[in-house]
């Protein structure tokens, strides 16, 4: 957990000045229970966690690629970037009305979300357990398992 801490500590020490966010990515076994999938809170197979409600849905049209604020090509979403150590891109980030956390890759596809209330939890769009986001509103990391960072290659 500590070595967590401070690698998070770093990350958004070096990202403070920026509107960017850092993506790290996890070993989950050495996540905190009050972060990992095993808490309730966090738990896929729970309601308000689920890729089915209203306001994580796919079908929603404020989770779409395609609505002008998740969009590549607006303006305002390369002050949203998500980065590598290194500086690369792998996307951005968008919260919808409802406050769902929409996580995109660089071709405007939906990759991950965090519910509006309840978890710090990232969950796939097909429901799975993916990571947490940690820190602030404007200052946070997103830490990721090996398997959701790749869905950003894809």
């Amino acid at each position: 957990m500590r070595s967590l801490s401070v690698v998070i500590a770093l990350v958004l020490a070096s990202a403070a000045a920026h509107a960017d966010v850092p993506l790290i990515v996890l070993d989950q076994t050495r996540l905190p229970f009050d972060l990992g999938p095993g808490h309730p809170a966090n738990n896929p197979a729970s309601p308000t966690n689920s890729p089915n409600a209203a306001w994580n849905s796919s079908g929603n049209t404020a989770n779409a690629g395609t609505t002008w604020q998740n969009r590549p090509s607006n303006p305002d979403n390369e002050q949203r970037l998500i980065i590598t150590a290194d500086g690369g891109v792998l996307g951005y980030y968008a919260t919808n009305p409802g406050g769902v956390l929409n996580l995109f890759d660089v071709n405007g596809r939906r990759i991950a979300y965090r519910p509006a209330r309840g978890t710090r939890s990232l969950f796939t769009v097909t429901g799975q357990w993916c990571g947490t986001v940690d820190g602030g509103a404007r200052d946070f990391v997103l830490a990721v398992t090996p398997a959701c960072a790749a869905r950003f290659g894809r």
